[in-house]
């Protein structure tokens, strides 16, 4: 591949946490890259939450396989957290979608390698093997020639950018504040006070340059991933 992620894992690949709420597919991958890539520890989890939490205080992983589609994820903020989390760690996405624009985003915001779902054992050998080196792998003609980071981010990928300066709790209360919770409510379901709640909420809209809740509700769907795919 043309593109490098400036991570190289000393060693090789040997343990791996997939990030899927799907159990045949993780019992699936778990086995191929058990047996056909040669990791040593593979863990898997079902939520985001569930990763940072495994993450947290623990040795990283020598690399994250990551589904885009999880309970508690909207779009690609897990990404974006996940890499803020463990800036050091490759996260691979591997996902049912395709479409070249996403592969591009999921690329600029921090990710390693794009693998299809429906791919061979041999493409994820091949993955593995380009990321473990320092390279980053995605499907063939999904990116163009040169560094992507001398692009300039689209309206999504900006969001995106935005959104990553978010600390963990500071995201859950953006979360709360896109399912339409209430300051009041809010603070219930985290067990902190409401004066609480109120400096994240005004934090949150520091950070993400806005001036209201629904100007970062906007922002926050701006980067949900369904508006980096095309029209159809």
């Amino acid at each position: 591949m043309n593109q490098t992620s400036g991570i190289r894992v000393e060693g090789g690949l040997k343990s791996a946490l997939i990030v899927d709420d799907h159990p045949l597919f993780c019992d699936a991958l778990s086995m191929t890259l058990s047996a056909a890539v040669g990791f040593d520890t593979v863990e898997t989890v079902g939520r985001l939450d569930e990763a940072m939490d495994h993450l947290d205080g623990a040795p990283a992983p020598d690399v994250i396989i990551l589904d885009l589609n999880l309970p508690d994820v909207n779009g690609l903020d897990g990404l974006v957290r996940l890499r803020n989390m463990v800036p050091t760690t490759p996260i691979v996405v591997v996902s049912s979608m395709s479409e070249p624009m996403l592969i591009r985003s999921v690329i600029r915001v921090g990710a390693a390698g794009y693998v299809p779902k429906h791919s061979s054992r041999e493409v994820f050998r091949e993955a593995f093997d380009h990321i473990a080196k320092g390279a980053v792998f995605a499907p063939e003609g999904a990116l163009p020639e040169g560094d992507l980071r001398n692009l300039p981010p689209s309206q999504s990928e900006e969001a995106l950018i935005r959104l990553s300066h978010l600390t963990r709790q500071q995201a859950k209360i953006l979360q709360l504040i896109c399912a339409g919770k209430m300051n009041k409510q809010i603070a219930y379901e985290l067990t902190i006070a409401e004066t609480t709640v109120k400096a994240h909420v005004t934090a949150i809209m520091r950070k993400l340059g806005v001036q209201s809740r629904t100007q970062a509700v906007l922002m926050a769907m701006e980067a949900n991933f369904d508006n980096l795919l095309p029209d159809t």
